[in-house]
């Protein structure tokens, strides 16, 4: 299994691959407010190359009291539209090789990258440094495997119960193109650096709800770049614990699936919801 740093929508993906479908008890969170409002957070894993069983009892009894489903993107079944959105904003005109946007010591794993995503090294001339991070990051992975991520199979789960865009494909596929260029050349140097090193099953550790080990892979790779964490990591779950926030506040009991890696450390939504004075219990 390889988990890439970067996916087309969001840096903090994991992803599963598995000769057969597999029991998992990824982590899930209860929150309530002072006045006794509920809602949820539960960690999701966004690609896999087969169905995944993810709903447990403790899961399935949450995502059943909800009343109120929130996640990053909304509308990801709608693959034409969110390529569309990331074609658009990914243009550009005159741009160098990639192999003069990162240092030298990263061009011979580049080099090793393009071929196996059979790509050449001009072939990205019209693209944001951004945007061809994120081809590359995507490597192997296809339509298939997004359609069996957790955060689509909560979004189908939702029936008529209203579903809650924290961010939308738009807005965060924007927080890339708004990167200075050195970030976005930094972020393409990470990338080139992940692909080169060994695999980690960090699958694994969402399956079996295993934070620390996820929150040590967030201080690492492109995160570990002050500018980058600030922006794709801390800044994105401070904007989202205080959506979470009201909503349970308003008593519309919303369950959050978002990314494990947002829930990861002193600057995961659970320690940012704490932070804010509600009551955050791990239950799974």
């Amino acid at each position: 299994m390889r988990r890439r740093a970067v996916t087309l929508l969001c840096i903090l993906a994991l992803s599963a691959c598995s000769q057969a479908p597999q029991e998992a008890n990824p982590a899930l969170w209860h929150v309530t407010d002072e006045n006794g409002h509920e809602g949820w957070l539960f960690g999701t894993i966004h690609t896999s190359d087969r169905p995944l069983r993810w709903r447990s009892a403790t899961v399935a009894a949450a995502l059943e009291d909800a009343e109120t489903i929130m996640v990053e993107v909304g509308n990801l079944a709608d693959e034409a539209k969110v390529a569309a959105t990331f074609t658009q904003l990914a243009r550009s005109e005159g741009e160098p090789p990639l192999s003069q946007r990162i240092a030298p010591a990263e061009r011979p794993a580049l080099a090793s990258l393009l071929d196996a995503a059979g790509y050449g090294d001009g072939d990205f001339a019209a693209m944001d440094t951004w945007a061809a991070a994120l081809t590359l990051a995507r490597g192997g992975s296809d339509e298939a495997d997004a359609r069996n991520g957790v955060d689509r199979a909560v979004v189908a789960a939702a029936g008529k119960r209203p579903v809650i865009e924290l961010e939308g494909a738009a807005a965060q596929l924007a927080l890339f193109d708004a990167l200075p260029e050195k970030e976005q050349r930094d972020l393409l140097g990470a990338v080139v650096t992940e692909a080169a090193t060994p695999d980690r099953d960090l699958a694994a550790s969402w399956r079996d709800g295993d934070m620390a080990a996820i929150e040590k892979e967030t201080r690492s790779g492109l995160l570990a770049d002050p500018e980058l964490r600030a922006v794709l990591f801390t800044g994105r779950n401070r904007a989202w614990t205080a959506r979470i926030a009201t909503v349970i506040r308003a008593g519309q009991r919303p369950f959050v699936a978002v990314g494990a890696a947002h829930m990861a450390g002193r600057d995961g939504l659970p320690a940012m919801l704490k932070a804010q004075g509600l009551t955050v219990t791990r239950m799974q």
